[in-house]
């Protein structure tokens, strides 16, 4: 599916991905709650010969945007581009300056966008060296004009296992941003990474806090970030323990500092079936954010969660009201406890209290079930079982 923008001028929406466009970096605008019709991101006709993709947009103002993302060019290399809104006029498309010394073997994408002002933006993503290895870059835009990607600070030495993005860049104020994301360690293990930059200039990028010790299973990662003042961001993603499960982490960065990340509350609880992971987060203060994601149930189906943070303190994830897949209640009536309790689980139902009687049936078999079959009951319904104990 190809990919378009849309951009809102009055509501500052912005949409990502919407199907059924004929053009690849396409944008349209909206005024007045009415969309306009899409059109081909400027210049990408000249940029791209093979295909193009937008993967993030970010608005610092209404008709002020900005968008990344990758473009094939003749080659068949695969460059990336940024993209420039100015009074709800959108100008040409230019690959993002540094990239091509820097990019020397293949692809390069930009992974996310941020504009803490009109004219100031920062972007991330990767780019593939000459040793064919994935490396991190920052770039930034100042009064509207981009300077030279480099490579994240830091990530030289920490990416001994030829692997880094930036996965999410957040920008509380111009020159003030945050970045996240993984690098690849020696031991071929995948660590998330925080990086900042403060007045214009990025520091080096450190593993999560936290993180080595929850990451027993070798692949951890930063899926968001948001800054909603300078040095006071929160980020969220997911790592693995040590049973190979992806577990959701939140971690936070109060006056400059990155404190611990942390399982997500209440996942451990939820996440009974296998994986978990933060897939975004927003703060509207320090302190006061949101996450939302995903947790497996015991029936291994994907459920959707959400957590907040109020005044610095994450409450418990909740799975998202309404969301839950129904019970719709089986007959498990002359079948065999342990098969029955199997059924009930993939119906999204649960066993509830379990009597046990003298009967005729033979030992160990449901002779007796409450609700009754094909009943429509909420997702993890308790289904009271009477099991036969023999004859007596």
């Amino acid at each position: 599916m190809r990919r378009f923008l849309l951009l809102g001028l009055l509501g500052v929406l912005a949409i990502v991905g919407v199907p059924g466009t004929a053009s690849s970096g396409s944008a349209a605008t909206q005024t007045a709650a009415i969309w306009g019709g899409a059109v081909e991101v400027p210049a990408t006709a000249t940029l791209n010969s093979r295909g193009a993709v937008v993967d993030s947009v970010s608005c610092a103002a209404a008709g002020d945007c900005a968008a990344g993302g990758n473009y094939v060019a003749g080659s068949g290399r695969t460059q990336t581009f940024v993209v420039s809104e100015t009074n709800g006029r959108w100008g040409d498309a230019i690959e993002v300056p540094g990239t091509a010394t820097l990019n020397t073997n293949g692809s390069a994408a930009v992974q996310s966008i941020s504009c803490a002002a009109v004219g100031d933006c920062a972007a991330g993503g990767y780019y593939v060296d000459g040793s064919d290895g994935f490396q991190a870059f920052v770039v930034s835009e100042t009064n509207g004009s981009w300077g030279d990607a480099i490579e994240v600070p830091g990530t030289a030495t920490l990416n001994s296992g030829g692997g880094a993005e930036v996965d999410s860049i957040s920008c509380a104020a111009a020159g003030d941003c945050a970045a996240g994301g993984y690098y690849t360690d020696g031991s071929d293990h995948h660590q998330a990474f925080v990086v900042s930059e403060t007045n214009g200039s990025w520091g080096d990028a450190i593993e999560v806090p936290g993180t080595a010790t929850l990451n027993s299973g070798g692949r951890a990662e930063v899926d968001s970030i948001s800054c909603p003042a300078a040095g006071d961001c929160a980020a969220g993603g997911y790592y693995k323990n040590r049973t190979g499960r992806h577990q959701a982490f939140v971690v936070g960065e109060t006056n400059g500092s990155w404190g611990d990340a942390v399982e997500v509350p209440g996942t451990a609880t939820l996440n009974s079936g296998g994986p978990a992971e933060v897939a975004s987060i927003s703060c509207a203060a320090a302190g006061d954010c949101a996450a939302g994601g995903y947790y497996t149930d015991d029936s291994y189906d994907f459920q959707a969660f959400v957590v907040s943070e109020t005044n610095g303190s994450w409450g418990d994830a909740i799975e998202v009201p309404g969301t839950a897949s129904p019970c719709v209640v089986p007959k498990v009536v002359g079948k065999p406890l342990p098969a029955a309790k199997k059924k009930l689980k993939a119906a999204h139902c649960r066993a509830g209290t379990i009597k046990k009687v003298y009967s005729k049936v033979k030992r160990g078999r449901v002779v007796a079930q409450h609700p009754k079959a094909g009943r429509h009951l909420k997702g993890g319904a308790k289904v009271a079982l009477t099991v036969s104990k023999g004859r007596k």
